[in-house]
């Protein structure tokens, strides 16, 4: 009898030691199989790598999966316990299980605290913030760049548990010139400073950060125009802040011999000569060949009679493409920036819509909103490919199924036009119009290309 009690005990501690290992293995081979997901073998030997995997994304799919797995060994072993319950000779392996639930539980109960703390990278990553931060010495601008937490401490309706204000990577590069724009008293009013954002914009630093300093008006502002005399009336000067400008008046700069505006718009400001018949008049045709590389508003619209009812101009100038469209009752938006003139102003007091935009930043439209992507005169010769590629597709996103995109004298070198034509051509739209002219101001080493492309549909 003592000797069959004996292989009987010595039976039973074999079948716990083999239920036991095959948990251990079990466990084991869930983590291999978890982790062999996420991480190649390289990202596992870097310690660094790891844990910083661990700690940025510990929250996330992997939690929610490691949750159900601990449930599902909890009620296996609850089962198993209450089928041996009566046993005596399982007394110490009841008493390990209910050891080995009590650790599984912890884990368990943890997994779940962190799934409910669900939050943005940056807000579990202080010592990131602060480096940010303190990179800085301006106090408003410290402040800024902070992550700014929901006051009820749970995520908000946009899943966000705080908000994350932005800059542009290039203003680490200016940091100087960043500090001086947000050196100010708050609540105060804005120094005289806009040239200053401006080339912080241009330069890379954009978006800017916000300021919390009332914006400086001119001295003695005038009401504008009424709108039926506003949009082919220079505005009265009382408007504009000159003291950043050479000229100190609209008409200084539409002036024909001043050239003290941006060089690619000398004549933009003079709206009887220069500006009223342009897309109206085909005034800059090639006396050899007559042909032109001007198209006019009312061909272009004919493509798509009365489909198009809203767009971008991204050029430099004063709103006279939005000017002749809002005739077509077309709206149009006017990208520009202030080079040398009061670009934006100008616009605005035409009683038309300017979006202060530098050929850095992403379009703030949604994709397949708009009708019509028109530019001129701005993104010629001196663009790098590269950055047109980007430029190109970020116009592509914005422009509607069908959408129109009105390339309008593009100029360049002549060795350099089947580059810059190989990148229009990547987008495989469809050509309404396409021309191609010498330009007769440079030698004849110029050429003039102008084009109206279709967005095709792309239903995948």
């Amino acid at each position: 009898m003592r000797s069959s009690y004996i292989f009987l005990k010595i039976g039973l501690w074999r079948w716990i030691l083999s239920f036991i290992f095959i948990l251990g293995a079990f466990a084991l081979l869930l983590s291999i199989a978890t982790l062999s997901k996420l991480y190649s073998p390289t990202s596992l030997i870097d310690t660094d790598t790891f844990r910083n995997h661990l700690n940025w994304e510990g929250n996330g799919r992997t939690g929610n999966e490691a949750t159900k797995t601990t449930e599902i060994i909890i009620q296996k072993i609850q089962e198993e316990m209450r089928d041996t319950a009566g046993e005596s000779s399982v007394s110490r392996y009841s008493a390990f299980l209910t050891d080995i639930l009590g650790l599984v539980e912890s884990v368990q109960a943890s997994v779940a605290e962190n799934e409910v703390k669900e939050v943005h990278p940056l807000s579990r990553s202080n010592e990131q913030q602060v480096v940010t931060a303190n990179y800085f010495l301006i106090e408003e601008l410290r402040k800024y760049v902070k992550m700014k937490p929901n006051r009820l401490g749970k995520q908000n309706f946009m899943g966000a548990n705080g908000t994350f204000t932005s800059i542009g990577h290039a203003c680490f590069s200016m940091k100087s010139e960043l500090e001086e724009y947000m050196d100010y008293d708050v609540g105060d009013i804005c120094k005289d400073d806009w040239k200053l954002a401006q080339k912080l914009m241009v330069h890379g630093c954009d978006p800017l950060p916000r300021r919390r300093c009332l914006s400086r008006a001119p001295k003695l502002y005038n009401k504008p125009f009424p709108i039926n005399e506003s949009m082919w009336k220079l505005p009265d000067d009382r408007n504009v802040r000159w003291s950043q400008y050479r000229c100190k008046s609209f008409a200084c700069l539409a002036g024909n011999s001043t050239r003290k505006g941006f060089f690619k718009c000398v004549d933009c400001f003079n709206l009887v000569d220069h500006e009223s018949p342009r897309w109206t008049k085909l005034v800059n045709s090639n006396p050899a060949s007559n042909l032109t590389s001007d198209f006019l508003i009312s061909e272009v619209l004919d493509i798509q009679p009365g489909e198009l009812r809203i767009g971008l101009d991204f050029s430099v100038g004063t709103g006279t493409f939005a000017a002749r469209m809002r005739e077509f009752n077309v709206t149009i938006v006017s990208a520009s920036i202030n080079l040398g003139a009061p670009f934006n102003e100008m616009i605005a007091l035409r009683g038309l819509i300017p979006l202060y935009l530098t050929i850095n930043q992403r379009l703030p439209f949604f994709d397949n909103t708009l009708d019509i992507v028109h530019t001129t005169r701005f993104l010629d010769g001196w663009i790098d490919f590269m950055l047109l590629d980007f430029v190109l597709y970020d116009w592509d996103r914005v422009l509607r199924p069908g959408g129109l995109l009105w390339i309008d004298s593009f100029f360049c070198l002549k060795e350099d036009l089947e580059d810059y034509l190989e990148a229009f051509k990547m987008l495989r739209y469809k050509k309404r119009k396409w021309v191609i002219i010498p330009k007769l101001d440079k030698d004849n080493r110029e050429v003039f290309f102008s084009a109206i492309l279709e967005k095709p549909a792309r239903p995948f």
